[in-house]
């Protein structure tokens, strides 16, 4: 009798989580079980991440890895097309497969190829949850709404690996997002490439959810995840005009006051060589604007410093930028190569010490930026998501912190709440990232 034991290694951003959720979700319904060890597993499965040299590094030592320790191993993800397969395979030569993102039916088949199991049902105990298999704690969910981008910034290597823009029928978001919340997730967090862009690439065609016709678009769809009375949080949304609709919403509490906005640079030059699709000045005005309609949104951004031809002047404009927007959450990245990018071929590198110097300037700058806006919220109330709990106290969240890349809230000696949990109480001091309430 064959075993039909599975490892699994997941790598990379919150859009490959979920192609992973869904390959472990379809392995669970064919009669496979999740290990936790390379030694209970009969075959493990590695979900790269090919984005930036040092992840390229850490997919591969992760491959490394599974194969001293198991020996039987598939790849997918990221690092499974063009090149990067190529150098997989030739580093690793005993991987029995290789494919690229979001190629859940090669990797399960590969999985049927290398440990053949037929089981035999038993509907009182071969129960996969209505929601699929999740790999983040069951309070939250991502929902990725959209494959592909078709943007081409010149640092950037996503359309190569995962295409252009291909976007998921609303439909089908929303069964997906409605079994979420009946099985309990409290918070759903909407990610793609480019939200924004959600339903372009096929007209914002009409959809039907439970006999309700819906627009392809991402007002619609805000509108619709509304309804089910949990927090939903947008990710990766470029600043276009049609964003502005989803603001009242925010503001009238039908979706969480928050907007992840990669605007990745302050200096038109420096946008320009990056072929960004928005210009920095009129998302200062879009901000203003945003702000002026829900005074309590929070605002998260991502930033490039030391871009190629990236000047002192530059810089100066971009933390001028920074002075300007306010804003309440900010993830900064020194600019590092990646094959196949087309900013490679740029002129005028930034030294690597100019790098670090710039990046140093860019946090202290906003540093005193979110510690002024934290040290404001002293003395306020604020509702809580609890994450963790123990018997120091609990952990959690206030609308304002995506789990993993923001801040957030400590309760010390509070031990009576459960993750998931929603709780009020008053913030009774910060830091420059954290709060503390009670």
């Amino acid at each position: 009798m064959s075993s039909n034991k599975v490892g699994f290694v997941s790598l990379g951003c919150p859009k490959a989580l979920v192609d992973s959720e869904r390959i472990l979700t379809q392995l669970k319904l064919d009669g496979y079980d999740i290990v936790p060890t390379y030694e209970d597993a009969e075959i493990v499965v590695v979900n790269t991440c090919g984005f930036i040299d040092s992840a390229k590094q850490e997919s591969l030592d992760a491959i490394g890895e599974a194969i001293s320790e198991n020996g039987r191993v598939i790849v997918t993800g990221c690092m499974g097309r063009g090149d990067d397969a190529q150098t997989i395979k030739s580093l690793h030569p005993k991987v029995l497969s290789v494919s690229g993102p979001a190629a859940y039916e090669e990797v399960v088949g590969a999985v049927h190829q290398y440990v053949p199991h037929t089981p035999i049902h038993d509907p009182y105990t071969d129960l996969v949850p209505p929601q699929g298999v999740k790999l983040t704690p069951r309070h939250y969910a991502y929902l990725k709404i959209s494959e592909g981008c078709n943007h081409r910034c010149s640092f950037c290597i996503i359309p190569d690996m995962r295409g252009d823009l291909v976007s998921r029928p609303i439909g089908d978001v929303m069964a997906e997002a409605e079994g979420l919340a009946r099985a309990g997730v409290r918070e759903l967090l909407v990610i793609s490439q480019d939200t924004s862009a959600y339903g372009v690439d096929i007209k914002y065609r009409t959809g039907f959810w439970n006999g309700r016709p819906m627009k392809t678009r991402m007002q619609e769809l805000c509108e619709a995840l509304g309804e089910f009375g949990i927090w939903v949080r947008l990710h990766y949304v470029y600043p276009y005009p049609h964003v502005d609709k989803v603001i009242p919403l925010m503001a009238e509490g039908k979706i969480l006051p928050y907007l992840d906005v990669p605007l990745q640079h302050g200096s038109p030059e420096v946008l320009k060589r990056m072929k960004r699709p928005a210009a920095a000045e009129k998302s200062l005005e879009r901000i203003h604007a945003w702000r002026s309609v829900c005074p309590d949104i929070t605002l998260r951004s991502t930033f490039i410093v030391g871009f190629p031809g990236e000047t002192e002047r530059d810089f100066d404009i971009l933390l001028d930028f920074l002075r300007e927007a306010q804003l309440d959450r900010v993830g900064c990245f020194q600019y590092s190569p990646v094959k196949g990018a087309r900013a490679n071929d740029l002129p005028n590198p930034v030294p690597e010490e100019i790098k670090q110097q710039r990046w140093e300037r860019f946090m202290t700058l906003q540093q005193e930026i979110s510690s002024a806006k934290l040290q404001a919220k002293v003395g306020s109330t604020v509702e809580i998501l609890i994450d963790t709990v123990d018997e120091h106290g609990a952990i959690g969240r206030s609308s304002a912190d995506a789990p993993e890349i923001d801040g957030k809230v400590y309760l010390n000696g509070i031990t009576d709440l459960q993750p998931g949990d929603f709780v009020e109480a008053e913030v009774t001091a910060a830091d420059e990232y954290d709060l503390w309430a009670g």
